[in-house]
């Protein structure tokens, strides 16, 4: 049955507020689990089940389906729809308010131990990426759906970076592995979306002195885009424009260049030149 109808029978209107635009095409759904290359002993945490129609084709690949979703009108509809399905489990709640360990079955209490599987939106993909990248148990894969915009800056090159590409590339091997017209969704969204791939490396990719040294210093470089490197650097590092011009210049980096025009071996070039002067502990946000 499509959401339309399913969330009539129970009198539920989609909210805006929580971003809710429910996938239903069927050759997408499948295409989507086909994109997790899911295996049988696999277990998957899936954000935002909706009324579940991901949830079902999940379930006939993985071999338990953890489904996270924070509007609780849900319940009824996938109670119902899911009563005689063992292998799937259901958290009604916020991911981000949610530890994984809580949620997530001791058999893959690991680092990479599961696969991601979620249709985010807009406001909250920054969010939840940087709860399940930052976490000890990270998963083995993310496949987002998300809004094109989104996909294009997690995927982003030299040029056009920001720190959420950043971010996802230091993690994981990230690419867009299909796009979505707004007609597979119910209510359509006003934009495309895409599905994002990403396949976490069990080292990163760059050799930093530590991953708080390299987001302290990516995020010093992004506190003031607009500016050259130089300047923002400077700010975000609390030191002088010509320290972070050395600094700059040490890991052979134009210091007039703009944050987003650098590429991830750069920002670790920089991190290597300035690990020394790096006291204040900064994550992403």
């Amino acid at each position: 049955m499509n959401p339309k109808s399913l969330l009539d029978q129970h009198e539920i209107a989609p909210k805006k507020s929580l971003g809710q635009n429910f996938l239903h095409d069927p050759n997408t759904l499948e295409k989507i689990v086909d994109i997790a290359e899911l295996m049988p002993d696999d277990v998957v945490l899936e954000i935002g089940p909706g009324t579940g129609a991901l949830t079902e084709f999940l379930a006939q690949r993985a071999k338990q389906v953890i489904a996270v979703e924070v509007d609780e009108r849900l319940q009824p509809i996938l109670g119902a729809r899911f009563a005689h399905a063992p292998n799937v489990r259901f958290h009604f709640g916020d991911i981000l308010e949610t530890p994984l360990a809580s949620v997530l079955p001791p058999t893959v209490q690991s680092p990479r131990g599961y696969v991601v599987v979620a249709n985010l939106p807009y406001y909250i993909t920054s969010a939840i990426l940087r709860c399940l990248l930052e976490s000890d148990l990270r998963p083995r894969r993310l496949v987002l759906t998300v809004q094109l915009e989104v996909a294009e800056r997690l995927t982003a090159k030299p040029g056009d970076m920001s720190l959420l590409s950043v971010s996802a590339q230091y993690y994981a091997a990230t690419k867009i592995a299909m796009r979505l017209k707004p007609a597979v969704f119910w209510p359509r969204p006003d934009v495309d979306s895409a599905v994002v791939r990403m396949d976490t490396y069990d080292t990163p990719p760059v050799d930093v002195p530590s991953e708080t040294a390299f987001f302290r210093v990516v995020r010093a470089g992004f506190s003031q885009k607009r500016k050259q490197l130089k300047n923002a650097l400077g700010e975000g590092l609390h030191i002088d424009a010509e320290s972070a011009a050395a600094l700059l210049e040490q890991a052979n980096i134009d210091p007039r260049r703009r944050a987003e025009t650098l590429s991830l071996s750069e920002w670790a070039a920089l991190t290597q030149s300035a690990a020394g002067g790096i006291t204040r502990v900064q994550r992403i946000e």
